[in-house]
């Protein structure tokens, strides 16, 4: 039905969009046909899955395709207008957990510089060990399911963590999570109702943006500099839209690796409290920053800011451990939802990385991680730099460089090619709130140490 042209200078993974869409608008493919599989497309047109999975997930951000789980993808009805003049919002369907299960986490690739995580041999494998054992001869009781806000003493450890970071927060205004997606995913089923317009970075964290679409909000994108925020655009979008959530993350932005300054967060907690806008803080990446920095909780103390953390890019990604700290109101109502949705989370986890936290040796490992991941950036970059990338910013600390080549205008097309490489990219169009094509890239600078990447992206930019 399409006629895929792969010579042209166009990427296939636009041929396939525009194509379909023509389609779709005169009438050619009905509303509630279902197309191809991903599968049956790629086979019958000769391509890779991996562009046509691009391609159908921009359809569906778009609008024009509708995901249905384990049934496959149909044409989706669009509206000719509502009533207000405003056509169907595009991505409110979108299946962002299918995207993810099937390219972001591709952890059989060989290389992962795009991933999202730290090698295992980064993370705290022998504080892990003596907690697991320290578990062993302590009494559990297995019959129940926890606290509701988590177990006690964790949460307690935590309030002074927070204090040395200048948040004064009593264990009951901290809730602890099944890693920081659960606190993402229950600040948003609180304060998002569907068609809510909600700010966001942009670029910004790829697995929040999904979370939001599968909710019906309307993402509006709040530009992203290598120093914070465009707050003049953020003055403008909340004049226009009048958002009353903006989810941010003013330290170690993923994917930028950015950081706000003090005086932007000052000024973001003004615009917040002038237009009444609740401020979700991810600050998961915290630990991995060397330098003591003001947070928009600590300049607040969660009057309107909901701060959210992790235990995943230190310990271990797989006890699932994160956390929020809210006001009094808002964190029982929080409380009610996490109880709703997967009643307690695990005890026995939240006890391994209480005893990880308390472990001798945890803050030897944090100083250890941060300077192995000062020396990754600076290779990293100087690398990247070497074979004629644009650093968006040099962070000089944390998990990220954002990054482009002039000669490489979609890194999405590149993104495939490297996958059939056995080379797991971070596309951009994956932190764009419309999954808009980008020619940036995330690297993850600890897992950017086999020259071979380097090589591929040398030959892609030529063209070889």
């Amino acid at each position: 039905m399409l006629d895929l042209q792969p010579r042209s200078s166009v990427p296939l993974v636009t041929q396939i969009v525009e194509g379909y869409r023509r389609l779709i608008e005169s009438r050619a493919l009905r509303p509630g046909t279902k197309v191809s599989s991903v599968r049956q497309f790629a086979a019958a047109h000769e391509v890779s899955v991996f562009t046509v999975v691009e391609a159908y997930d921009r359809l569906v951000a778009q609008g024009w395709l509708v995901s249905r789980p384990h049934q496959g993808f149909f044409v989706r009805q669009r509206l000719p207008q509502a009533q207000d003049g405003a056509a169907e919002r595009p991505g409110s369907g979108f299946d962002g957990m299918w995207y993810m299960r099937k390219i972001f986490e591709h952890r059989d690739l060989r290389m992962k510089p795009g991933c999202g995580w730290l090698p295992g041999d980064w993370l705290f494998e022998d504080g892990m060990r003596r907690a697991l054992r320290q578990l062993a001869t302590e009494p559990i009781d297995i019959t129940g399911y926890g606290h509701p806000k988590g177990y006690t003493e964790l949460r307690r450890l935590l309030c002074t963590q927070l204090a040395e970071q200048e948040i004064t927060v009593p264990p009951e205004q901290l809730l602890l999570t099944q890693g920081s997606s659960q606190a993402l995913d229950l600040a948003a089923r609180r304060l998002v109702r569907a068609g809510d317009a909600v700010l966001v970075d942009e670029p910004g964290y790829s697995n929040l943006m999904f979370m939001l679409r599968l909710q019906g909000a309307r993402l509006i994108g709040v530009p992203r500099t290598p120093t914070g925020w465009d707050l003049a655009t953020l003055q403008s979008l909340i004049q226009e839209h009048r958002p009353r959530v903006f989810f941010t993350q003013p330290r170690l932005q993923s994917p930028t690796g950015s950081i706000a300054p003090l005086a932007q967060l000052h000024r973001l907690l003004q615009l917040a409290e002038a237009h009444d806008i609740t401020l979700v803080e991810n600050d998961i990446y915290a630990e991995l920053d060397p330098e003591p920095r003001a947070s928009l909780a600590s300049l607040d103390q969660l009057q309107r800011v909901v701060h959210i953390g992790s235990f995943s890019k230190t310990i271990s990604p797989n006890l699932r451990v994160g956390w929020l700290a809210a006001n009094p109101d808002l964190i029982e109502d929080l409380g009610q939802l996490k109880m709703v949705s997967g009643l307690t989370s695990s005890e026995l986890n939240e006890r391994l990385v209480y005893g990880a936290l308390t472990d001798s040796r945890w803050r030897k490992h944090l100083k250890s991680l941060r300077e192995r991941l000062a020396v990754a950036q600076q290779r990293v970059a100087q690398r990247l730099t070497d074979i004629g990338f644009e650093l968006f910013a040099e962070p000089g600390c944390g998990l990220y460089l954002w990054a482009r080549h002039p000669d490489i205008s979609d890194s999405g097309e590149l993104s495939n090619r490297a996958a059939a490489e056995g080379i797991m990219l971070g596309p951009g169009h994956l932190f764009m709130p419309e999954l808009a094509p980008s020619p940036w890239l995330r690297f993850n600078v600890t897992f950017c140490s086999d020259e071979k990447l380097f090589a591929f992206l040398e030959a892609q930019r030529r063209g070889i």
